[in-house]
Protein backbone atom coordinates (compact mmCIF):
# COMPACT_ATOMS: atom_id res chain seq x y z
CA UNK A 1 0.00 0.00 0.00
CA UNK A 2 2.78 2.40 1.01
CA UNK A 3 4.74 1.48 -2.12
CA UNK A 4 1.70 2.19 -4.26
CA UNK A 5 1.24 5.62 -2.65
CA UNK A 6 4.92 6.41 -3.10
CA UNK A 7 4.75 5.34 -6.73
CA UNK A 8 1.65 7.45 -7.35
CA UNK A 9 3.23 10.41 -5.57
CA UNK A 10 6.37 10.08 -7.67
CA UNK A 11 4.33 9.96 -10.86
CA UNK A 12 2.39 13.09 -9.82
CA UNK A 13 5.59 14.96 -8.96
CA UNK A 14 7.23 14.00 -12.25
CA UNK A 15 4.09 14.93 -14.15
CA UNK A 16 3.97 18.30 -12.39
CA UNK A 17 7.60 18.95 -13.23
CA UNK A 18 7.00 18.04 -16.88
CA UNK A 19 3.93 20.31 -17.09
CA UNK A 20 5.84 23.15 -15.41
CA UNK A 21 8.73 22.76 -17.83
CA UNK A 22 6.30 22.68 -20.73
CA UNK A 23 4.64 25.92 -19.64
CA UNK A 24 8.04 27.45 -18.96
CA UNK A 25 9.16 26.52 -22.47
CA UNK A 26 5.98 27.87 -24.04
CA UNK A 27 6.32 31.07 -22.05
CA UNK A 28 9.92 31.45 -23.19
CA UNK A 29 8.98 30.91 -26.85
CA UNK A 30 6.08 33.35 -26.57
CA UNK A 31 8.39 35.92 -25.02
CA UNK A 32 10.93 35.45 -27.81
CA UNK A 33 8.16 35.79 -30.40
CA UNK A 34 6.92 39.04 -28.84
CA UNK A 35 10.49 40.31 -28.62
CA UNK A 36 11.05 39.48 -32.27
CA UNK A 37 7.82 41.24 -33.25
CA UNK A 38 8.86 44.23 -31.16
CA UNK A 39 12.35 44.32 -32.63
CA UNK A 40 11.60 43.64 -36.28
CA UNK A 41 7.91 44.47 -36.76
CA UNK A 42 6.28 45.11 -40.14
CA UNK A 43 7.44 46.99 -43.19
CA UNK A 44 6.19 50.56 -43.48
CA UNK A 45 4.34 49.99 -46.76
CA UNK A 46 2.06 47.54 -44.94
CA UNK A 47 0.50 50.51 -43.11
CA UNK A 48 -2.19 52.73 -44.60
CA UNK A 49 -0.11 55.85 -43.90
CA UNK A 50 2.89 54.91 -46.07
CA UNK A 51 4.13 58.49 -46.80
CA UNK A 52 4.35 58.37 -50.59
CA UNK A 53 1.66 58.80 -53.20
CA UNK A 54 1.76 58.27 -56.96
CA UNK A 55 0.72 61.32 -58.98
CA UNK A 56 -1.36 61.31 -62.16
CA UNK A 57 1.92 61.55 -64.12
CA UNK A 58 3.12 58.35 -62.39
CA UNK A 59 5.70 60.06 -60.18
CA UNK A 60 6.19 59.37 -56.49
CA UNK A 61 5.65 62.29 -54.10
CA UNK A 62 6.31 62.58 -50.38
CA UNK A 63 3.09 62.88 -48.36
CA UNK A 64 3.55 65.03 -45.25
CA UNK A 65 0.01 64.23 -44.11
CA UNK A 66 0.68 60.49 -44.03
CA UNK A 67 4.09 61.07 -42.45
CA UNK A 68 2.44 62.94 -39.57
CA UNK A 69 0.01 60.05 -39.04
CA UNK A 70 2.88 57.56 -38.93
CA UNK A 71 4.93 59.76 -36.61
CA UNK A 72 2.20 59.94 -33.97
CA UNK A 73 1.29 56.26 -34.40
CA UNK A 74 4.83 54.96 -33.77
CA UNK A 75 5.28 57.09 -30.68
CA UNK A 76 2.29 55.30 -29.13
CA UNK A 77 2.66 51.89 -30.83
CA UNK A 78 6.12 50.40 -31.10
CA UNK A 79 7.26 48.92 -34.41
CA UNK A 80 11.03 48.98 -34.69
CA UNK A 81 11.19 48.24 -38.43
CA UNK A 82 8.42 50.48 -39.77
CA UNK A 83 9.29 53.41 -37.50
CA UNK A 84 12.92 53.39 -38.60
CA UNK A 85 11.83 53.25 -42.24
CA UNK A 86 9.58 56.26 -41.60
CA UNK A 87 12.45 58.19 -40.00
CA UNK A 88 14.77 57.46 -42.89
CA UNK A 89 12.25 58.69 -45.44
CA UNK A 90 11.62 61.78 -43.31
CA UNK A 91 15.31 62.64 -43.12
CA UNK A 92 15.77 62.21 -46.85
CA UNK A 93 12.87 64.60 -47.49
CA UNK A 94 14.01 67.26 -45.00
CA UNK A 95 10.85 66.74 -42.99
CA UNK A 96 12.03 68.91 -40.09
CA UNK A 97 11.69 72.01 -42.26
CA UNK A 98 8.16 71.01 -43.28
CA UNK A 99 6.75 70.31 -39.82
CA UNK A 100 5.25 72.93 -37.54
CA UNK A 101 7.31 73.75 -34.38
CA UNK A 102 5.07 71.61 -32.15
CA UNK A 103 5.34 68.65 -34.52
CA UNK A 104 9.12 69.08 -34.75
CA UNK A 105 9.26 68.28 -31.04
CA UNK A 106 7.16 65.17 -31.63
CA UNK A 107 9.48 64.11 -34.44
CA UNK A 108 12.51 64.70 -32.20
CA UNK A 109 11.02 62.27 -29.67
CA UNK A 110 10.45 59.69 -32.41
CA UNK A 111 13.99 60.23 -33.74
CA UNK A 112 15.50 59.65 -30.30
CA UNK A 113 13.29 56.66 -29.48
CA UNK A 114 14.33 54.73 -32.62
CA UNK A 115 17.98 55.91 -32.84
CA UNK A 116 17.51 58.01 -35.96
CA UNK A 117 21.13 59.16 -36.27
CA UNK A 118 22.32 55.58 -36.65
CA UNK A 119 19.68 54.88 -39.32
CA UNK A 120 20.83 57.56 -41.74
CA UNK A 121 24.54 56.81 -41.30
CA UNK A 122 24.14 53.05 -41.74
CA UNK A 123 21.92 53.26 -44.83
CA UNK A 124 24.16 55.74 -46.61
CA UNK A 125 27.13 53.47 -45.94
CA UNK A 126 25.12 50.45 -47.11
CA UNK A 127 24.52 51.96 -50.57
CA UNK A 128 28.04 53.34 -51.04
CA UNK A 129 29.43 50.10 -52.44
CA UNK A 130 26.50 49.79 -54.87
CA UNK A 131 27.28 53.30 -56.13
CA UNK A 132 30.83 52.22 -56.89
CA UNK A 133 29.66 49.02 -58.64
CA UNK A 134 27.19 50.90 -60.87
CA UNK A 135 29.71 53.61 -61.71
CA UNK A 136 32.45 51.15 -62.70
CA UNK A 137 30.14 48.91 -64.75
CA UNK A 138 28.89 51.97 -66.62
CA UNK A 139 32.42 53.18 -67.36
CA UNK A 140 33.19 49.75 -68.87
CA UNK A 141 30.72 50.36 -71.74
CA UNK A 142 30.91 54.05 -72.79
CA UNK A 143 29.06 55.44 -75.81
CA UNK A 144 27.05 52.25 -76.36
CA UNK A 145 23.52 53.44 -75.60
CA UNK A 146 23.51 51.27 -72.47
CA UNK A 147 22.57 53.30 -69.39
CA UNK A 148 23.05 52.01 -65.85
CA UNK A 149 21.82 53.81 -62.76
CA UNK A 150 21.16 53.40 -59.06
CA UNK A 151 18.00 54.46 -57.25
CA UNK A 152 17.82 55.08 -53.51
CA UNK A 153 14.23 53.92 -52.98
CA UNK A 154 14.11 55.08 -49.39
CA UNK A 155 13.76 58.52 -50.97
CA UNK A 156 11.57 58.11 -54.09
CA UNK A 157 11.26 61.89 -54.58
CA UNK A 158 15.06 62.26 -55.09
CA UNK A 159 16.03 58.67 -55.75
CA UNK A 160 18.57 58.86 -58.59
CA UNK A 161 22.02 58.82 -56.94
CA UNK A 162 24.30 57.30 -59.61
CA UNK A 163 24.01 57.56 -63.41
CA UNK A 164 26.38 56.41 -66.17
CA UNK A 165 25.94 56.58 -69.98
CA UNK A 166 22.87 58.79 -69.82
CA UNK A 167 20.29 57.95 -72.54
CA UNK A 168 17.11 59.01 -70.70
CA UNK A 169 18.01 62.65 -70.06
CA UNK A 170 17.57 62.38 -66.31
CA UNK A 171 19.74 64.06 -63.67
CA UNK A 172 21.09 63.11 -60.26
CA UNK A 173 18.53 63.64 -57.48
CA UNK A 174 15.63 63.22 -59.92
CA UNK A 175 12.72 61.23 -58.52
CA UNK A 176 11.62 57.83 -59.68
CA UNK A 177 8.20 56.86 -61.01
CA UNK A 178 6.14 54.27 -59.15
CA UNK A 179 9.17 51.93 -59.26
CA UNK A 180 9.13 51.11 -55.55
CA UNK A 181 5.43 50.27 -55.55
CA UNK A 182 5.84 48.11 -58.65
CA UNK A 183 8.86 46.29 -57.20
CA UNK A 184 6.92 45.56 -54.01
CA UNK A 185 4.00 44.19 -56.02
CA UNK A 186 6.26 42.00 -58.14
CA UNK A 187 8.08 40.78 -55.03
CA UNK A 188 4.79 39.49 -53.64
CA UNK A 189 4.08 37.76 -56.96
CA UNK A 190 7.63 36.34 -57.12
CA UNK A 191 8.22 38.14 -60.42
CA UNK A 192 11.46 39.72 -61.59
CA UNK A 193 11.74 42.86 -63.74
CA UNK A 194 14.11 41.38 -66.32
CA UNK A 195 14.28 42.12 -70.05
CA UNK A 196 11.12 44.17 -70.29
CA UNK A 197 10.21 46.61 -73.06
CA UNK A 198 9.26 50.25 -72.58
CA UNK A 199 7.70 52.37 -75.32
CA UNK A 200 7.44 56.10 -74.52
CA UNK A 201 6.19 58.10 -77.49
CA UNK A 202 8.64 57.34 -80.30
CA UNK A 203 11.30 56.07 -77.88
CA UNK A 204 11.87 52.35 -77.24
CA UNK A 205 13.97 50.73 -74.50
CA UNK A 206 14.99 47.29 -73.31
CA UNK A 207 15.22 47.43 -69.51
CA UNK A 208 16.19 45.38 -66.47
CA UNK A 209 15.58 46.39 -62.85
CA UNK A 210 17.38 44.64 -59.98
CA UNK A 211 16.08 45.40 -56.45
CA UNK A 212 18.52 45.90 -53.57
CA UNK A 213 17.17 44.54 -50.31
CA UNK A 214 18.21 45.26 -46.75
CA UNK A 215 16.98 43.09 -43.92
CA UNK A 216 15.93 46.00 -41.71
CA UNK A 217 14.20 48.07 -44.38
CA UNK A 218 13.12 45.74 -47.20
CA UNK A 219 13.81 47.13 -50.69
CA UNK A 220 16.03 50.19 -50.27
CA UNK A 221 17.44 50.58 -53.78
CA UNK A 222 17.42 49.35 -57.35
CA UNK A 223 19.98 49.00 -60.11
CA UNK A 224 18.46 49.72 -63.52
CA UNK A 225 19.90 48.98 -66.98
CA UNK A 226 18.26 50.80 -69.89
CA UNK A 227 19.26 50.10 -73.52
CA UNK A 228 18.18 52.65 -76.12
CA UNK A 229 16.78 50.16 -78.64
CA UNK A 230 16.15 52.70 -81.40
CA UNK A 231 19.71 53.98 -81.17
CA UNK A 232 21.02 50.44 -81.67
CA UNK A 233 18.69 49.51 -84.53
CA UNK A 234 18.49 52.87 -86.35
CA UNK A 235 21.92 54.44 -85.78
CA UNK A 236 24.43 51.72 -84.89
CA UNK A 237 23.16 49.22 -87.49
CA UNK A 238 22.94 51.86 -90.22
CA UNK A 239 26.33 50.97 -91.75
CA UNK A 240 29.42 48.85 -91.19
CA UNK A 241 31.54 51.70 -89.84
CA UNK A 242 29.05 52.54 -87.11
CA UNK A 243 28.74 48.88 -86.15
CA UNK A 244 32.52 48.58 -85.87
CA UNK A 245 32.71 51.77 -83.79
CA UNK A 246 30.00 50.50 -81.43
CA UNK A 247 31.79 47.19 -80.89
CA UNK A 248 35.09 48.97 -80.36
CA UNK A 249 33.46 50.95 -77.54
CA UNK A 250 31.79 47.82 -76.20
CA UNK A 251 35.06 45.84 -76.17
CA UNK A 252 37.29 48.71 -75.13
CA UNK A 253 39.96 47.91 -72.50
CA UNK A 254 42.32 50.10 -70.50
CA UNK A 255 45.04 47.54 -69.75
CA UNK A 256 46.14 43.96 -70.36
CA UNK A 257 46.66 41.49 -67.49
CA UNK A 258 48.15 38.02 -67.21
CA UNK A 259 45.26 36.27 -65.49
CA UNK A 260 43.28 33.06 -66.10
CA UNK A 261 39.48 33.10 -65.76
CA UNK A 262 38.84 29.80 -67.60
CA UNK A 263 38.13 26.36 -66.18
CA UNK A 264 40.83 23.72 -66.61
CA UNK A 265 39.04 22.20 -69.61
CA UNK A 266 38.42 25.56 -71.30
CA UNK A 267 42.02 26.60 -70.61
CA UNK A 268 43.32 23.47 -72.34
CA UNK A 269 41.07 24.10 -75.35
CA UNK A 270 42.24 27.71 -75.55
CA UNK A 271 45.85 26.53 -75.67
CA UNK A 272 44.91 24.29 -78.60
CA UNK A 273 43.29 27.13 -80.57
CA UNK A 274 39.70 27.52 -79.33
CA UNK A 275 38.60 31.08 -80.22
CA UNK A 276 35.37 31.42 -78.21
CA UNK A 277 32.95 29.40 -76.10
CA UNK A 278 30.90 28.33 -79.19
CA UNK A 279 33.82 27.55 -81.47
CA UNK A 280 32.42 24.56 -83.40
CA UNK A 281 35.79 22.87 -83.93
CA UNK A 282 35.90 22.19 -80.20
Amino acid sequence: MINALQSELTINVVASIIVSLLFLGLGFLWGKYKERRRKFGRNLEEYDFYPFIVTRENFGEFSLKDFRLGMHYFLKNEDHTAARQLIFIGEQNNVRAQLEPAEQKVYAQLFEKYEGKKITDDTHEFLENYERIVRLIGKSFPNTGIEILLHNLADPAHSLITLENNVTGRHLRDGTTNLLIDLKRRQLLNEEKLNYELNIGARKFKCTTIPIKRKEFGIVGAICINIDANYITEEVLKDRQRIETWFQNFLRTDMRLDENILSKDEYAKAQKGQRHFKHEAF
